[in-house]
């Protein structure tokens, strides 16, 4: 089944793509200008790989998960995505995309970053799927 990840933030929404729920590529970011246009942007990309389950990063903990988890849902129902929707946890994802591409990518604001963060939390679905018989 062809699944995708995203990492939705106020300014990127970091993507990635598993089209045998083996092997995961983190994309190209969708840089936000607006809502309306990355949930076009985002919807275009569902479309073109034929997507049949996203898998959605929410925040769990700090002081912001309510509010952030509220944009998050607000952003989704924007979508005209009309398959199968999976909320997990992102701890620690941003985080760890930071670490790992140390070095190799020179800006933050192109996104890769984002799509590793997405890459990991596709990752951790997959793998949470596979522990469970």
């Amino acid at each position: 089944m062809k699944t995708a990840a995203i990492d939705i933030g106020l300014k990127r929404i970091g993507i990635a793509v598993s089209l045998d729920e083996k092997i995961v590529i983190p994309l190209n970011a969708v840089l936000r200008k607006n809502r309306n246009q990355a949930a076009k942007d985002v919807d275009r990309f569902l479309k073109e790989y034929s997507i049949r389950k996203v898998i959605v990063g929410i925040p769990k903990g700090g002081k912001s998960e309510e509010e952030m988890k509220r944009r998050i849902e607000h952003f989704i129902s924007l979508l005209e995505f009309d398959q199968e929707i999976i909320y997990i946890d992102e701890y620690g994802t941003s985080y760890e995309a930071k670490e790992m591409t140390k070095g190799v990518f020179k800006q933050k604001r192109d996104g890769k970053i984002d799509s590793v963060a997405a890459a990991l939390i596709l990752q951790r679905y997959l793998d949470l799927r596979r522990e469970v018989p």
